[in-house]
């Protein structure tokens, strides 16, 4: 059997310089026709303006974000000053609301005392003694004003005229009211519509009502709630028709000929602040530049 042929291929010295020669002059022919040239300066270039627009871009944000936290702390501070700005405005609108209405009350009680024709002193409230059934009211005008013992005291409050009391102690400069809510305050009074005569008296507290007293049962028909009751003028305590209040409940008594009413104080005396003391025995010649 005939033996098979082997193929080999032998790499010697001459077919290695071949090789060699082959790609020196390939490599030769790339660098001088210029297409094979590395421009290091290009690379160069390319890499370092990268990073630099890296490390821009990272200063640009850092840069931000601190402009943005100083813009926030600005705004910040503008918002609590216009917030202290708003709260003083605030107050300034209640001052001037709380002086209009208290130049309001001021002329209101101006108008009223120069209208009046018995001379008349205007007062403040200056202090009030509401612990027990003797209330007492104090005021800022005493002897050297011409205030003197048992001069009647009235008010006009929201457009009402209304009875107070009587001055019953004076000192210089200040003197003590005795308001008809006291207990032992009793005054003459009428029921305005009937003309019946009756006596009012205090509970002894501003919160409750005054009690009519010695008006007839046979009057009961005439009578209506809401009915004003008036000062009667009489024994020149008070002056005639000044209201007291009005009638808020009548109870009729088995064991009394009388009727027991109660009656609303015409004057809100949680809420008076002004009342003008009156001298009834002369007359009033002031006008309301002399105030």
């Amino acid at each position: 059997m005939a033996e098979k042929k082997r193929f080999s291929f032998r790499f010697g010295f001459s077919e290695f310089l071949l090789i060699a020669l082959v790609l020196v002059s390939s490599v030769s022919l790339a660098f001088s026709s210029g297409s094979f040239v590395l421009n290091l300066k290009k690379i160069g270039f390319t890499f370092v303006s990268t990073i630099d627009k890296g490390v821009h871009a990272v200063a640009d944000g850092v840069v931000g974000t601190v402009n943005a936290v100083g813009e926030l702390h600005k705004l910040k501070k503008d918002y609590n000053e216009l917030v202290v700005k708003l709260e003083r405005y605030e107050q300034l609108q209640r001052a001037n609301a709380d002086i209009t209405k208290e130049n309001e009350r001021l002329r209101e009680q101006l108008g009223f005392s120069v209208a009046m024709e018995e001379k008349n002193f205007p007062a403040q409230i200056i202090a009030r003694d509401l612990d027990n059934a003797y209330s007492y009211l104090t005021i800022d005008k005493g002897s050297v004003n011409g205030v003197r013992k048992n001069m009647p005291v009235v008010a006009f409050q929201n457009g009402n005229q209304g009875l107070v009391g009587k001055v019953v102690q004076v000192g210089a400069f200040t003197s003590q009211i005795m308001p008809v809510y006291n207990i032992d305050n009793s005054v003459s009074a009428r029921i305005q519509n009937t003309r019946d005569l009756g006596l009012i008296n205090g509970l002894g507290s501003q919160s409750q009502p005054l009690l009519l007293q010695h008006i007839r049962k046979r009057v009961l028909d005439e009578l209506n709630y809401g009915d004003i009751i008036v000062t009667s003028g009489e024994n020149n305590n008070y002056m005639r028709d000044i209201p007291i209040g009005t009638i808020s409940k009548i109870t009729v008594l088995d064991y009394n000929s009388s009727l027991s009413i109660e009656v609303t104080p015409i004057l809100d005396f949680a809420r008076l602040e002004t009342v003008i003391v009156v001298n009834q025995k002369e007359l009033n010649d002031r006008s309301a530049e002399e105030y």
